[in-house]
Formats: C-alpha cells, sequence, structure tokens
C-alpha cells in the first residue's frame, strides 16, 4: 500500500527544480498575452530511502517508489515543494517575500504489528492530510509555518510545524538546502500517537503502563537536502533529517528511541524541451 500510494502522490508534487516561479505582480499584468505553455515535458525517476518504523522506533523501514513528475516552464524555484508524503506544498500566493498556500499528503498508518513494543495496542488508521502554509523571506532565510490535519480514517487530530529554511546554490549545477524546526501536536493527535489508555495497556504484550500524553512541542529536528545536475537533463537528489522527540511524546511508553532519523536518494530524467 505505502509503495502504491507514494508513487500516486509524488506524480503530483514536482520537485524544487523542476517548476514555475512565476510572481503574483506578473501573473496579473500578462493577463492580457498569450504566455508561453507552462509544460515543457515530464520528468521520470526513482526515490529509495528509509524512516523510522513508526514515530519513536528504534527499528527502520525502507521504501522506494518511481517518480513521474510534470516539469513546468520558469525558473528553478518550485511552486510546489515535496517535503514529504505528508507534507506537499503550493505557493498559491507570492508577493514579494511573503507566500501562502494549501498543503496535502497522506499519513501513513501504524499497525501494532510493526514493532513488539506497540504489540496489542491496536493500529491507527492512515489517511489523507490537508491544511495551509504562510511564510517570509529574509535574506537567504524562509521563515515559515505549516498547519495540517488528517481528514479520513480515525480522527488524530492536528500538527502545526515551523521552521526555518535556507538554500544556496554552490554551483551553476549544485544547490544545498536545510532546516531547522519544530513540530507542535495538538490533543488528539498526541493521544493517537503517544497516550496509553487502561484498556491498551491490559492489551499490550509488552505491559505498557498507563500514559496520558498532553498537547505541545512533540519534536525539534534539522533536515539537509543537495540537488546536482549530472547533466542538463540528468539530476541526483539527496535528503537527510533528525528529529528529537521531546515533551510528553519522548516520555510515552511506546518510544523506543527518542532520536528519528531519516533520509534518501533519487534519481531522475527530464523528457521534452531544456529551458
Amino acid at each position: 500500500m505505502r509503495l502504491a500510494f507514494s508513487a500516486a502522490l509524488v506524480a503530483l508534487s514536482v520537485l524544487p527544480a523542476a517548476a514555475a516561479d512565476i510572481p503574483v505582480e506578473a501573473d496579473i499584468a500578462n493577463v492580457s498575452e498569450a504566455p508561453e505553455p507552462w509544460l515543457l515535458g515530464v520528468t521520470v525517476g526513482g526515490f529509495a530511502g528509509f524512516a523510522p518504523e513508526y514515530e519513536g522506533s528504534d527499528e527502520f523501514a525502507f521504501f522506494g517508489f518511481p517518480l513521474i513528475v510534470p516539469r513546468l516552464s520558469g525558473s528553478s524555484t518550485s511552486r510546489l515543494d515535496f517535503r514529504g508524503l505528508d507534507d506537499v506544498r503550493f505557493a498559491l500566493l507570492r508577493y514579494q517575500g511573503f507566500e501562502a498556500g494549501p498543503v496535502g499528503g497522506y499519513r501513513f498508518e501504524r499497525d501494532d504489528s510493526d514493532a513488539d513494543l506497540i504489540n496489542g495496542i491496536g493500529d491507527v488508521d492512515g489517511g489523507i492530510v490537508v491544511g495551509g502554509y504562510a511564510g517570509y523571506r529574509v535574506g537567504m532565510a524562509f521563515l515559515n509555518v505549516a498547519y495540517t490535519q488528517k481528514v479520513s480514517g480515525d480522527d488524530t487530530g492536528f500538527e502545526i510545524a515551523m521552521a526555518i529554511d535556507g538554500k544556496h546554490e554552490a554551483t551553476d549545477r549544485l544547490t544545498l538546502t536545510g532546516s531547522v524546526g519544530a513540530v507542535y501536536a495538538d490533543d488528539d493527535y498526541m493521544d493517537a500517537y503517544f497516550s496509553i489508555t487502561p484498556a491498551q495497556s491490559a492489551a499490550s504484550a509488552a505491559g505498557l503502563a498507563v500514559y496520558d500524553a498532553g498537547s505541545g512541542i512533540k519534536s525539534v529536528g534539522i533536515d539537509l537536502g543537495a540537488s546536482y545536475e549530472l547533466t542538463d537533463r540528468w539530476t541526483v537528489r539527496g535528503n537527510a533529517g533528525y528529529a528529537r522527540l521531546v515533551g510528553d511524546a519522548a516520555d510515552s511508553p511506546v518510544v523506543a528511541d527518542e532520536n528519528q532519523y531519516s533520509g534518501g536518494v533519487g534519481l531522475t530524467y527530464a523528457f521534452g524541451r531544456i529551458e
């Protein structure tokens, strides 16, 4: 299921070097003109990576999926920003340094068979995530905040992600990115993923104690990425992330490791016209 949905979701997103950056004022000023078609071609490839088996796990799940994304005209800055399968952003509005738009994605289920520690406490459904984000660019930094909530499956509350992003074009072909931030989760989210009810405690194979996790900052972290154009058509991308569970999340009986690592690498080929 994860593989099939990943392919479908990523096919709707455009990686940072593949889409249009048309300022709002330019959009309005050129309404009467006949602009060039945005669609230049298609980029295909694949991505492979790893992430914790579930939030708080000390084991890793490895995954891979194909990439099929449209290539749009314009500069190298993308209106579509793929930050993860549960965080795909579209820059609907850009004016000077301000940016805002919708967020969508998919949050995977947590099965109690994913690890011995959580065996018996029941599953948490996966589902579609929607929300919105806003941010402001100051020099090389992009200060932003995003609200997301799962709208299908179990009600697992909402998250608010706050981050400062940076981007540096080291050479004509090499682009480096970085982000530091924190994530806030409400009571419903914390209950779904970190609390243990009396019934769950009784059913737990590991004998987990009853625990009530409250709302608050659940994690802080850093993400680093790089994109290198091997040729005009071939591009390799990589990313690495580290998150530290904090507060009530870190103290939860379901957490085997407060340190959460993720990463991956992808290779793509651009078909069609090259700008």
